[in-house]
């Protein structure tokens, strides 16, 4: 029987609704904050990846929150994904989700409250009927400031079969257009999501009227197959992330779902509205916006996720692809094409080549600062390929409204003398100096930085990656500080190793300024 959904009309039999909750789930990962205009970027891209539901976020959370999920819903006011913003069942905050919500063209509002025996024990401390009271009061509040809602049953895979029977029902009977039972601590086994949902198919009237929605967490490495078996046994929405990022372990993998289900139509006859090529724009933008590369031998969109090194393998894709890979790198995205571009090259050129790449509406201010960072490569680098393009732009236009800027820095440095740097910052506006010495060149501009802009942060990471091949290829550095428990990460890409290290400082320093406004939620769960 079809089901009538109120974002997305008579829903096909086939139809898997892709929802994304990079900007939620996965933000709250430690170090994985953003700010506004970060998140701004990333909605714009997961929009342009094609999927149906983009959680914005959790806007009780802080102001903070609430601003990006308003700011994102405005972006989307005309058309696009249907923007959702979490609650718990408090009033208080589905109030807040409704009016965060409220500007976008499709919205919904997600609200969940914890159904295990062990969460309402010792997190809630309520009893069974006091919880199937909160399920039915916010969705019937849900329901009066939107029609599309959607009930979760946070810990649901470990809730007694009968109660979360009970739940749903009181749920569906209250309004709820999508139901989701979460594996919220990545618990369960794939055999545990297909009994799961067939139960409740079975057993809960009104199940085959609502779409039924997987949320599996990975801490056992099951996120995906779990999602796989719960498609399976009836669900119509997977919940997932870009890069799998999110709580501890992390979320599904969007990418590994999407490309499963693209693969694998002979044994999943299911489809999505996920535009594939996009996907590794879509997660490289992510790590550079959050500082977190992905695994090299990461599924899909890691680096060696179609290389060969092997004899025999490199043998068969010469003779034929096919023996060797199950997709092609080009259905996500990927390019071996080097770049016909130098230091010759003119904006015209540039800016077709960023078209080409999949950056649309960069400004002109933006535009010119990349394109001089560009000439400044070519001059450097013999060849210039894509994937250094795509470093300096993502590292030029993220950072755009950074509180602290590089301004410039000298190091001197050489075999019987002890480094110094000497650097200027732009903090909001106006210039700051710093001149420090260290055990090595990168040390001495830490240093610096630390003389420039004052802070009590350690540094925990620093790692360099290069982003192509060869001497002149750009440095990409990763560096990871910690501030009374708070951790981040930041990135940044120059040819010049010491240049990039100074940037992912940098970069790093500005998400702990966005740290210190986030606040945690109060903690009463009672309407």
């Amino acid at each position: 029987m079809a089901i009538q959904h109120p974002s997305f009309g008579t829903l096909a039999d086939d139809r898997i609704i892709i929802f994304d909750t990079t900007l939620r789930d996965g933000e709250q990962s430690p170090g994985f904050s953003m700010n506004l205009e970060e998140k701004l970027r990333m909605a714009e891209a997961l929009a342009e990846l094609g999927v149906d539901v983009m959680e914005a976020g959790f806007p009780i959370a802080s102001p903070g929150d609430f601003e990006s999920v308003r700011a994102i819903a405005e972006r989307f006011a005309k058309d696009g994904p249907v923007i959702c913003g979490l609650a718990r069942t408090a009033p208080a905050d589905i109030l807040r989700a409704a009016e965060a919500v409220r500007p976008a063209a499709r919205r919904r509002i997600h609200t969940f409250v914890s159904t295990s025996p062990l969460h309402m024990r010792v997190k809630l401390r309520m009893e069974p009927e006091e919880v199937l009271e909160l399920v039915t009061s916010s969705v019937t509040l849900a329901r009066q400031h939107t029609d599309d809602v959607e009930w979760s049953a946070e810990d649901g895979s470990r809730t007694e079969p009968d109660f979360l029977c009970r739940c749903v029902e009181a749920a569906i009977k209250a309004g709820a257009t999508t139901i989701n039972i979460p594996d919220t601590v990545g618990y369960a086994l794939p055999e545990d999501m297909a009994r799961i949902f067939a139960m409740i198919r079975e057993r809960v009237p009104g199940a085959d009227q609502v779409v039924l929605s997987a949320h599996n967490h990975n801490d056992l490495g099951l996120a995906v197959a779990n999602t796989l078996a719960a498609i399976r046994a009836g669900v119509r929405q997977v919940e997932a992330t870009i890069n799998g990022i999110g709580e501890r372990a992390g979320n599904a993998s969007l990418e590994e779902v999407v490309m499963a289900l693209r693969t694998r139509r002979d044994a999943l006859p299911y489809r999505t509205n996920i535009h594939t090529p996009n996907i590794l724009r879509t997660s490289k933008l992510l790590a550079t916006i959050t500082g977190f590369d992905v695994q090299p031998n990461k599924a899909i969109v890691g680096r060696n996720a179609f290389a060969h090194e092997s004899g025999i393998h490199q043998d068969g894709v010469l003779k034929d692809k096919s023996t060797y890979e199950i997709m092609t790198p080009e259905s996500v995205g990927w390019s071996t094409s080097s770049l016909v571009m130098g230091k010759h090259s003119g904006r015209a050129a540039f800016r077709d080549k960023l078209k080409a790449l999949g950056y649309e509406g960069i400004g002109d201010n933006q535009l010119n600062d990349a394109f001089r960072r560009f000439k400044e490569l070519a001059d450097r680098k013999k060849i210039v390929y894509d994937e250094d393009i795509v470093a300096l732009v993502d590292d030029e236009v993220i950072r755009q409204h950074d509180r602290v800027k590089l301004a410039a820095l000298t190091v001197a440095t050489g075999l019987g003398t002890r480094p110094t740097a000497t650097l200027a910052l732009e903090v909001d506006g106006r210039r700051a100096e710093g001149v420090a010495t260290g055990d090595g060149a990168v040390d001495a501009t830490f240093n610096a930085i630390r003389q420039a802009f004052p802070h009590e942060a350690t540094l925990k990471l620093f790692s360099v990656q290069s982003v192509t091949e060869g001497t002149d290829a750009q440095a990409r550095v990763t560096v990871r500080l910690e501030e009374n428990g708070k951790m981040v990460d930041g990135q940044g890409a120059d040819s010049d190793t010491i240049v990039a290290s100074a940037r992912a400082y940098i970069h790093a320093l500005n998400k702990l300024l966005v740290k210190r406004l986030r606040t945690e939620p109060p903690t009463a769960l009672r309407a």
